[in-house]
């Protein structure tokens, strides 16, 4: 019996973890080079795997053009579900999911800058490591990563353990000796 409620209180604190770490992705806003696969179950015609052209629009069957950049999964879900109830399906069951983020990028003082694919929970030092590493001049400090928020560029300071996005991009200072 005590065994059986450790093992609950394991599972359940898995989930609280799991919970913690999908919900600042859970208000995540789709972007240009961002994959999806649409599902709507039981209608194959309807689903489909698409990334994201450099317009943000996509031509769905039955909604024409639609545009995604800038929503979050449960807004695409809501806007297909709305979209095909009532014309064309009763009460239709429509899941939205990130197939692959859009890259993030590094630049500055590491050994190989570039574009790389977007990882769940990449802060700024393992997006250090996939670059190569740092490079001998490379500042740990004064590290700056740019946005995008709203449409706009925002730029900010950040540290290195701190958390990146896809689409961001990151510059790594030469220090001064």
């Amino acid at each position: 019996l005590l065994a059986t409620f450790f093992t609950l209180l394991i599972v359940f604190a898995q989930l609280a973890v799991a919970q913690q770490g999908n919900s600042s992705m859970r208000s995540y806003q789709l972007g240009v080079g961002d994959k999806i696969y649409i599902n709507v179950f039981g209608e194959d015609d309807l689903s489909l795997e698409t990334r994201l052209p450099d317009i943000g629009i996509i031509n769905y069957p039955f909604l024409g053009e639609i545009k995604l950049v800038g929503m979050t999964l449960s807004e695409v879900e809501k806007l297909i579900y709305e979209g095909l109830k009532g014309d064309y399906l009763i009460n239709p069951s429509v899941a939205v999911t990130i197939v692959e983020y859009r890259p993030f990028f590094i630049d500055g003082e590491v050994k190989q800058p570039g574009g790389y694919p977007y990882q769940p929970g990449l802060s700024v030092n393992k997006a250090v490591a996939l670059a190569g590493g740092y490079t001998e001049r490379a500042s740990r400090d004064d590290i700056q990563v740019v946005r995008e928020q709203n449409g706009k560029p925002v730029s900010m300071e950040v540290e290195v353990g701190a958390m990146i996005q896809p689409g961001d991009v990151i510059t790594i200072p030469q220090r001064f000796f």
